[in-house]
């Protein structure tokens, strides 16, 4: 059957099949586009399909799995999971790297800080907040603070100094509450994947 043929008997309102067990339903123009649009639903262009939710499960716990025991464990081929594995990383959907424990890098002291900031500052602080060596984590939040960022410093004196200092000059921070984390009972990348 040739690719015309086949493009013949597709229509629009169609869902058509795009590879690795996704699909992906055309949007056309017009009123039912913009009904989508005013409800501020989008259907997600990227889904892990059940094949791809198991093969991060088990990089979540071992991120040095080989492609050939991934095979073995799913039974497919390891050609199946080394293009899926390529793909999903292609994809943005998921990053294999070495993270170090706060131990490991002279971390020991771990700090979750609140910060309130003026909001036309917001977006600039968290550019500055990012670059900051010290920094593990920087969200943008509703609720009781703007912006809520995880530190790591080697001890007390390095944590004050950076708030002193690093934070104080940060133009556009109005307040800051500081949170000591006296004991980390779990440090861990294994969420669930949906």
């Amino acid at each position: 059957m040739s690719r015309e043929s086949d493009q013949k008997k597709w229509r629009p309102d169609m869902t058509k099949p795009m590879g690795r067990g996704r699909a992906v339903k055309k949007v056309g123009t017009g009123a039912s586009h913009a009904q989508a649009a005013d409800n501020g639903r989008q259907e997600p262009q990227n889904r892990l399909d059940d094949l791809d939710r198991q093969i991060v499960r088990i990089l979540q716990k071992n991120g040095r799995t080989s492609n050939t025991d991934i095979a073995k464990n799913l039974g497919v081929t390891e050609t199946t999971i080394r293009k899926r594995i390529a793909q999903l990383l292609e994809e943005g959907m998921m990053h294999i790297v070495a993270v170090p424990t706060p131990k490991a890098v002279g971390g020991n002291v771990s700090a979750l800080i609140g910060l309130s900031v003026s909001l036309r500052a917001i977006h600039v602080v968290s550019q500055r907040l990012r670059a900051c060596r010290e920094v593990r984590y920087v969200g943008m939040s509703a609720g009781r603070y703007d912006i809520i960022i995880e530190i790591f410093a080697q001890d007390q004196e390095r944590l004050l100094e950076f708030i002193t200092e690093k934070l104080g000059a940060i133009e556009g921070i109005t307040s800051v509450e500081t949170s000591l984390i006296l004991k980390m009972e779990k440090f861990a990348y294994e969420w669930e994947v949906f």
